[in-house]
């Protein structure tokens, strides 16, 4: 069930001696202060199985300390689910019990983005399946090849694969070639320039919602449909003149809410340009 061998770096403890203490720490209620000793002293004997078991996992690019303090996580409950009496041997208990421990963190934990679970447990049955038909077949196995080893859809198996940047997304600061230029960062775009407008104009949509009807749609025939004074003039029935003198106040009633709010906020944001 497991690669360590028993008594394999146990601080000097050999498996089979354990089987006393694992037979006292049942027989101690929950609330023993020696039960809590005994469980230490058993996981820390099997810890090189926790460890051997995270490592198993470490080539799927998670940080192998995390790895090791999930298994030890599973460890823990196995220790403490394990019942001497009813069970033969611990290891054949608590191997399964890590590994399930481990195949949740990935499963629940270790994806960039949200994933639906059922595509989560096809990505992983993929990579298994992957690596089993790669040993068998001397080759990286078709998409075929895998749906039919898993007796899944051929597009099951193609949204599975495709999954594989939810679990791991590319950093944009990761480059594709030589030179400081090649990241995809650079690649991709740049900061949009108006990134630092987006509260001012966020304020100033709200605050032109609070107008008058008949100065929204003047605003909105000057600076959205781009109109002259004279044709605003005479979609409103009023004269030039007066379409002049509303904008100017309706402007300047604008931007002298918008300074006040940046005062209150004690910011010094870019002032507003209209």
């Amino acid at each position: 069930m497991t690669d360590v061998a028993p008594g394999e770096d146990t601080d000097g403890e050999d498996f089979a001696a354990l089987v006393p203490v694992f037979v006292e720490h049942a027989a101690c209620a929950l609330d023993d202060p020696r039960r809590a000793e005994l469980r230490d002293r058993l996981v820390v004997a099997y810890l090189p199985v926790a460890r051997n078991i995270a490592r198993r996992f470490s080539r799927r690019g998670e940080p192998t300390d995390d790895l090791e303090q999930v298994a030890t996580v599973g460890l823990m409950h196995a220790v403490d689910r394990f019942d001497p009496g009813r069970e033969r041997d611990f290891l054949s208990y608590a191997v399964p019990t890590i590994m399930g421990e481990v195949r949740r963190y990935f499963r629940d934990s270790a994806w960039s983005v949200r994933t639906p679970r059922s595509i989560k447990d096809r990505y992983l049955a993929v990579g298994g399946a992957t690596a089993a038909l790669s040993q068998r077949l001397g080759r990286a196995p078709t998409v075929p090849e895998i749906a039919e080893h898993l007796g899944l859809g051929r597009d099951e198996v193609a949204e599975a694969v495709a999954a594989h940047g939810s679990y791991h997304p590319a950093s944009l600061d990761e480059t594709l070639g030589e030179g400081d230029d090649s990241s995809l960062a650079n690649i991709l775009g740049t900061v949009d320039p108006e990134f630092d407008r987006v509260e001012v104009r966020s304020l100033v949509g709200s605050l032109v919602a609070s107008l008058p009807p008949r100065e929204r749609l003047m605003l909105a025939l000057r600076f959205v449909h781009e109109q002259t004074q004279a044709e605003i003039a005479e979609v409103l029935c009023i004269s030039q003149m007066h379409v002049s003198r509303l904008l100017t106040r309706t402007l300047a009633a604008l931007r002298a809410q918008v300074e006040a709010e940046d005062r209150a906020d004690g910011g010094d944001g870019p002032p507003l340009a209209v």
